[in-house]
């Protein structure tokens, strides 16, 4: 909620124990900002609903109380521009996601630092940040946690009109589109303009997980004696109820995966494995790939009956080399999005910054975009590198003309590969011997822990979220076969779906 100018701050602080929010009131009584204190989340309703009309909302989530974030569900229709900030605690990485996915603006993880919590009440309290104008365009609408849809040119203006037209009906939507088009992008605005807008979205990747992980992550597992359980753990189809599931890689699921998705389309039923109870499931699906799926259907990687239900409605992400009128748009938009997330400001491109930018051919699409402003943001035009390939701007533009053809360059954030030509530098060689480097210990690690991302970062001795960005910086994937598991590590994931299927 913007706050006039000269107007005392007000926040409505929600918890059942304040000393936890001690420093919030240290930087209320330093800041001259007015503290409401509400003991539940009924309480801090009735409040609102009465009148009270705070900028900003602390949720301090008690453990154990599973209807606390029951009050986010009430703001997303009551007060949409009312940002909250909810605390948790550090075990609560679950109840953390589902916070953001029901529209918290941050989430911050005890014990609560005051410096950062001052970060966050600042950058949501309106017209001070200086991404708020950039935000309130009407070229950008919000789709979900930090995410965008940006129709700022006619390419984009006829995807949202494609996106109306598909939330209107109820059926399965294949989404086709070069990877980091946005296709998840899509998928969350045509379910925001859905009659299930309301309900959960939740995004499986097909490709990220051996079968029996991927089995057990969609359709849950049954109480089943016989197999030493006794507790029915729920998968993602029920827990989306009356929502959308969101399916990426589609073709590479498992063949026999794709018989039980097409079941549960056919049937709206849902199957536990040794019971003879159905579960009935009311969800839409919205399917992607990148892949050439009419390739898949003919070397039998893909079921026929499958391919049919789901280009019954088919929609095409176009690249981002054919939306240029949007480049600066996105620029300055990931910027703002960035420099939020780092808590710094924004920097400004320069006019030759911009000009290369639009005539760069970004074969990484969104995804490359992003990883040059977050360079560009540390370094601007000090450091400039698109496409593998240092550019001067001594003379005040960027010489463009000794470049390969932008089809077979990458982003710097990416090493060469036998395309590229060779650095026009020895700092840039030096940088893409390191990258290849890096690239190979992370793959090797990926490999012998079978694909187990947070054993391979503690094989590795980096944060599991720092090897999460780098695996996507490198585009690595474990369907590459040069990047498979070896067969003796896939054991090393019984342990996990024994735990998932509640055997002993």
């Amino acid at each position: 909620m913007a706050k006039p100018m000269n107007e005392p701050v007000r926040i409505l602080a929600v918890s059942r124990e304040f000393t936890a929010l001690r420093p919030l009131r240290s930087l209320a009584e330093s800041h001259a900002w007015q503290i409401e204190s509400a003991a539940s989340a009924w309480d801090a309703m009735e409040r609102v609903q009465s009148g009270s009309d705070p900028h900003a909302l602390v949720l301090d989530l008690p453990r154990g109380d599973g209807d606390a974030l029951h009050i986010l569900r009430w703001l997303g229709r009551t007060r949409p521009d009312l940002p909250v900030i909810v605390i948790c605690f550090p075990e609560d990485s679950e109840r953390e996601r589902e916070a953001t996915c029901l529209g918290a603006r941050e989430v911050l993880v005890r014990p609560l630092d005051e410096a950062r919590l001052e970060l966050a009440i600042k950058r949501h309290l309106g017209s001070s940040d200086p991404g708020h104008a950039d935000l309130d365009s009407q070229d950008i609408e919000p789709v979900g946690p930090s995410a965008f849809f940006i129709g700022a040119g006619p390419v984009s203006q006829k995807l949202r009109t494609q996106a109306e037209l598909l939330a209107e009906s109820d059926v399965p939507v294949l989404i086709r589109g070069e990877a980091g088009s946005g296709r998840e992008t899509l998928a969350r605005l045509i379910h925001k303009l859905s009659v299930r807008s309301g309900f959960p979205f939740l995004k499986v990747n097909c490709s990220d997980m051996p079968a029996e992980l991927l089995d057990a992550e969609l359709f849950g597992n049954g109480a089943n004696p016989e197999h030493g359980s006794s507790r029915t753990i729920a998968g993602k189809f029920e827990r989306a109820d009356k929502g959308t599931i969101f399916l990426d890689g589609i073709a590479e699921m498992p063949l026999s995966l794709q018989a039980k998705l097409m079941r549960v389309l056919q049937d709206k039923l849902l199957y536990y494995p040794g019971s003879e109870r159905a579960h009935p499931v009311d969800v839409r699906v919205l399917a992607a790939s990148s892949a050439n799926l009419e390739r898949a259907l003919a070397e039998r990687r893909l079921r026929e009956d499958l391919y049919y239900r789901l280009t019954a409605f088919s929609v095409q992400v176009p690249p981002l080399r054919q939306r240029k009128a949007e480049i600066e748009i996105f620029l300055r938009h990931m910027m703002h999005k960035v420099a939020r997330h780092f808590g710094l400001p924004p920097r400004e491109f320069s006019a030759s910054a911009l000009d290369a930018c639009r005539h760069y051919s970004w074969p990484g699409n969104l995804t490359e975009l992003e990883t040059f402003v977050k360079r560009y943001l540390v370094a601007g035009d000090k450091d400039f590198v698109l496409g593998g390939v240092e550019l001067d701007f001594g003379d005040g533009r960027a010489d463009l003309a000794p470049t390969p053809e932008p089809e077979t360059i990458r982003m710097g954030a990416h090493p060469p590969t036998a395309t590229h030509s060779f650095p026009t530098s020895l700092k840039s060689y030096i940088q893409s011997v390191k990258w290849e480097a890096e690239k190979k210990a992370i793959g090797s690690a990926l490999q012998k822990t079978g694909w187990n991302r947070k054993a391979a970062a503690r094989l590795l001795q980096v944060s599991y979220r720092t090897l999460l960005y780098k695996i996507d910086q490198y585009h690595m994937s474990a369907s590459d076969p040069v990047l498979a598991p070896f067969p003796a590590a896939r054991t090393s994931y019984r342990g996990a779906v024994d735990k998932v299927s509640g055997k002993k």
